[in-house]
C-alpha cells in the first residue's frame, strides 16, 4: 500500500456528487474543484455540469486515471463502489460515510467487507466515518466541511483519530497564523491508520512536525514503533483520562485503553504528550520551526517580573529545568545592563529596553542554557528585538520562543517579523511556557531519559512490563 495515490494524486472523483447544497456530496465536490488537477462528479442519476465538470455514471467511465475516489455515498453502497474503483485502478478513496465498525456487529461485518474488497485491489481506505483530509499546499481539500479553503499551508501535519478535532486544529493553526502542511481524519482506520499516516509525512519535505490525537488503537505496537521511526518530531494528546470508553467507541469504534499505559508507551518510545489541543499546536510550532534541544535547560528572559515568575513555576512543572548561568554570562548581562533587577536565571530587565536583544543573545550563547524562553509587554516606542533574534536559533543551536502580548493590531508586523525569523510567537506566559516544557521532554525522551510529564506533574512509570500492554487496547 503506498498513500502516494491519496495524498499526491493526479486526478480525483466525487462518488455521489450532487448538486443539492447542504449534501456531502456537493460540499465534497465544491471543496475538491479547489484543486489544480481534473476533478470529476460522479452520479448515475444526475446530469450536467456541477463546478465546471459534466457529470458521468460511474468511475470505470472516466478516460483519465484517476488516483483518488472521494466516496459521498452510504455505507450499503460501499462495496459496490469499492469494487468499481478498483476497475478503474483508483488507488485510494476517501469513506465520509458512517455506519461501519462504530455502530455494532453489522457495522463491523461492513467494515471488513469493505477491507476485504480494497485489499484485494489494493487500495487505500481514508475512513470511513471521516469528513477527510486537507493538503493545503497542494489546494486539496477533501473534506466537506466549509470554510477549508482558508486554511493556509504550514509545516505541521494533524493525524487525528476524529474528523471535528483534525479541523478543529487546522482552523487553530489558521487563528494562530501558522499553517498546515496536511490535516487527516482517520476516523474508523479501516486500513490506513497512524502508523501508515505518520510513516508518509515522515518522508514529506512540507512536514517538520507531526501532531496526534489519539482515542484508541488496536495497533498500539504500530502506532508507538511509526512514532520511534519518525525522524520528524511527533507529539501526541491521548484522550480518555476518565471513562469515555463507550462513547469513544460509538465514535471511531475505539477502545480508548489505560490511559496511563499509553502514555507511558509514547515517552518509552520518545513521544512527549500534551492534555490540550493548543498545547499540541503550540508544541508542533516550537518543534516544528526551532532546532532540536539538546536538554531541558531553559534560560528564560523577561522585560516584567510578573509573568517571569509564572513562565519560571511553569517551565519546571511542565518538564524543563532552569538552570544558573554561568559566571561569565551573568557578568556578561551585568556590563549590557549594569545593575539589572536580576541576572541570573530568569534575567529580569524590568522593561523591555533597546539592549533587550542582547541579554537574550548573551543568554542563548550560554552553554549551560539548551532553550531560550522570552516574554517581553510590547512597548511601540522601543519594538521586538527582530534584529537581534533574526538567525539566533540557528547561530546557536538552540530553540528560542518569544512571547509577548499588547495591542494586535500594533505589534502584529514585528510579531511576524519574528515568526518569519524562525521564532515561534506565543500570546501567554503560560503557552510559551508550555511549548518551552514540551521542548524540553521531548529532548529527555530523545536521550532515553525519563522526564517529568507535564500534563500530570508526575513521571510515568515506563519498563519492559507496560510495552506489550498498551499494543492492543483492552
Amino acid at each position: 500500500m503506498t498513500l502516494t495515490q491519496m495524498f499526491e494524486p493526479s486526478a480525483v472523483a466525487v462518488v455521489g456528487a450532487s448538486k443539492v447544497e447542504g449534501k456531502i456530496g456537493y460540499e465534497a465536490m465544491a471543496n475538491a474543484a479547489l484543486f489544480d488537477g481534473p476533478v470529476y462528479p460522479v452520479n448515475p442519476s444526475a446530469s450536467g455540469e456541477l463546478f465546471g465538470s459534466e457529470f458521468v455514471s460511474s468511475v470505470t467511465d472516466i478516460d483519465d486515471d484517476v488516483d483518488l475516489a472521494l466516496c459521498c455515498v452510504p455505507g450499503p453502497a460501499v462495496p459496490d463502489v469499492l469494487e468499481e474503483c478498483g476497475e478503474a485502478g483508483v488507488g485510494a478513496v476517501v469513506l465520509y460515510s458512517s455506519g461501519f465498525a462504530e455502530a455494532g456487529d453489522e457495522g463491523e461485518e461492513l467494515q471488513e467487507t469493505i477491507v476485504e474488497i480494497a485489499d484485494e485491489h489494493g487500495i487505500s481506505l481514508l475512513g470511513p466515518n471521516t469528513s477527510g483530509f486537507l493538503v493545503p499546499a497542494r489546494n486539496l481539500r477533501c473534506s466537506f466541511a466549509s470554510g477549508v479553503e482558508e486554511i493556509p499551508a504550514g509545516n505541521t501535519a494533524i493525524l487525528a483519530q476524529s474528523g471535528g478535532v483534525a479541523h478543529t486544529l487546522a482552523y487553530q493553526s489558521r487563528r494562530q497564523g501558522r499553517g498546515i502542511s496536511a490535516m487527516v481524519g482517520l476516523g474508523n482506520r479501516a486500513n490506513v491508520g497512524f502508523a501508515e499516516t505518520i510513516e508518509y509525512f515522515d518522508g514529506d519535505e512540507n512536514t517538520d512536525a507531526i501532531v496526534l490525537h489519539v482515542e484508541g488503537t488496536d495497533d498500539g505496537r504500530g502506532l508507538l514503533e511509526a512514532c520511534r521511526a519518525s525522524d520528524t518530531p511527533v507529539i501526541a494528546y491521548k484522550v480518555g483520562q476518565s471513562d469515555v470508553g463507550d462513547f469513544a467507541e460509538s465514535h471511531t469504534g475505539a477502545l480508548t485503553g489505560d490511559h496511563e499505559l499509553y502514555t507511558a508507551g509514547f515517552a518509552q518510545y520518545g513521544t512527549p504528550t500534551v492534555d490540550a489541543t493548543d498545547d499540541l499546536m503550540d508544541a508542533a510550532a516550537a518543534l516544528g520551526d526551532c532546532p532540536t534541544p539538546d536538554g531541558p535547560n531553559v534560560g528564560v528572559v523577561t522585560a516584567q517580573a510578573g509573568p517571569g515568575i509564572i513562565i519560571t513555576d511553569r517551565i519546571q512543572r511542565a518538564g524543563g529545568r532552569l538552570p544558573k548561568l554561568s559566571e561569565s554570562t551573568q557578568e556578561r548581562v551585568d556590563e549590557i545592563l549594569p545593575g539589572v533587577t536580576y541576572a541570573d536565571n530568569p534575567v529580569d530587565t524590568g522593561r523591555p529596553m533597546p539592549e533587550f536583544g542582547e541579554i537574550v543573545t548573551a543568554v542563548a550563547e550560554d552553554d549551560r542554557i539548551d532553550i531560550v524562553l522570552v516574554y517581553e509587554l510590547f512597548e511601540e516606542a522601543l519594538g521586538l528585538p527582530v534584529e537581534d533574534l533574526d538567525g539566533l536559533a540557528e547561530r546557536v543551536g538552540k530553540p528560542v520562543l518569544f512571547a509577548t502580548e499588547g495591542i494586535e493590531e500594533t505589534l502584529a508586523e514585528e510579531r511576524e517579523a519574528l515568526e518569519a525569523a524562525g521564532v515561534p510567537t506565543f500570546a501567554t506566559p503560560e503557552r510559551a511556557a508550555d511549548a518551552a516544557g514540551t521542548l524540553a521532554r521531548y529532548a529527555q525522551l530523545q536521550a532515553g531519559q525519563p522526564a517529568t510529564d507535564g500534563g500530570t506533574g508526575t513521571t510515568p512509570t515506563v519498563g519492559d512490563a507496560a510495552e506489550p500492554e498498551v499494543t492492543a487496547d483492552e
